[in-house]
């Protein structure tokens, strides 16, 4: 028996597949989680997930369609104006009349019918130039200052812009991208350790300099520590999930989402999903999300090129990251970070641009040869 190296000529239709049901799966949990909210916001409960499926799914699968058939390397060629409009947009976020606070942050951008949010673009983009950096500098990666020290920067400033919104969690997921794309570029381990030094440190000081940061921690350690104040959250995110137990309530039944949870659209969402369907059936949009990570590192092991091979590293890399962070905060193996769970928390922007990615993705993988025994 011998192996044939054959390449693919069409959509990687069982990533397709995934792709397609984690945007359904997440679709149908948005709208049981949303309707209470919707009702006593609008009078309707479907206002938040039309919302997301015309704003959000449609565009974004529209997006995909698109993306999917450019090639992956058209992006190289544009990332110096990307780079520029990207770290514009975040600094429009706060020096111009344009930005739009909530929740005593300022992360959006309102310029006419136009509402986003530049971070979820910025996180694409800092992949696709940590991607050319990588193929363009590969023999002298290792080398400091002129490898590794000018993708340092970009990513800290990056970082400095999400961090003055404040948005500490994407400002952590920013990093987490960078390191670990760096990572399997082959970056010498030393200086990881000394990043990872700096890092840490870093965020100590920010979490020391902000007292509710640090209020937050301590209820991560100590989850009973003041348990109607800044412990609030994590502990109804504990109910949620406990209540839901081997099999859940049932789709829709979901006692916390009656204004006890709060951000049960956003970063909340996976305890309304463990409270409704249980451990078992929970386990299967784990192993989705997990099957999905495999086909990305696979799609990145046999793509020829290191441009394409970084970029589907990244990808797979960014929606990882997020669902680890997202589901590890909800059952306190890491303090609350606000971070959405990908293609299920509600937000237009990170639905527009995680699909986008997918696009990009699917075709990487039309590149990717795939070897057959013959």
């Amino acid at each position: 028996m011998r192996k044939k190296i054959k390449s693919i000529s069409g959509f990687d239709y069982s990533l397709l597949a995934i792709i397609l049901a984690l945007l359904a799966f997440g679709l149908a949990s948005l709208h049981s989680a949303s309707m209470v909210e919707s009702f006593k916001n609008f009078g309707t409960p479907t206002y938040y997930i039309y919302h997301q499926l015309m704003y959000g799914a449609v565009i974004g699968l529209a997006a995909m369609v698109v993306l999917s058939k450019i090639d992956y390397h058209f992006w190289q060629k544009q990332l110096p104006w990307l780079l520029v409009i990207s770290l514009l947009l975040l600094a429009m976020v706060k020096l111009t009349p344009f930005g739009f606070s909530a929740n005593g942050a300022t992360r959006w951008l309102r310029i006419g019918p136009l509402f986003f949010q530049p971070s979820e673009i910025a996180k694409l983009v800092l992949i696709l130039y940590i991607a050319s950096w990588v193929d363009k500098k590969k023999t002298v990666l290792n080398h400091f200052y002129f490898g590794l020290l000018p993708t340092l920067i970009i990513i800290v400033l990056f970082a400095g812009l999400i961090l003055w919104q404040p948005d500490l969690g994407t400002m952590m997921v920013l990093l987490l991208i960078g390191f670990f794309m760096l990572f399997v570029a082959g970056v010498d381990w030393h200086y990881f350790f000394w990043g990872s030094m700096a890092a840490v440190l870093s965020i100590y000081g920010i979490i020391k300099f902000e007292p509710y940061r640090a209020r937050r921690l301590t209820t991560f350690l100590n989850p009973s520590f003041d348990p109607q104040g800044i412990g609030y959250h994590l502990n109804q995110a504990l109910l949620a999930v406990g209540a839901g137990q081997w099999w859940g309530y049932g789709y829709g039944l979901s006692r916390q989402k009656y204004n006890y949870l709060p951000e049960v659209m956003n970063d909340s969402i996976f305890a309304v999903i463990a409270e409704e369907l249980g451990f078992v059936r929970v386990s299967a949009l784990i192993l989705l999300f997990i099957i999905f990570a495999l086909k990305g590192f696979a799609i990145a092991k046999r793509v020829p090129d290191m441009f394409g091979k970084m970029v589907a590293s990244g990808i797979t890399i960014w929606i990882t990251i997020q669902v680890l962070i997202n589901i590890a905060a909800m059952i306190n193996l890491m303090p609350l970070t606000g971070i959405p769970l990908p293609f299920f928390s509600y937000g237009s922007t990170a639905l527009i641009i995680n699909l986008a990615a997918m696009g990009i993705l699917l075709n990487i993988s039309r590149h990717a040869p795939v070897i057959k025994a013959v």
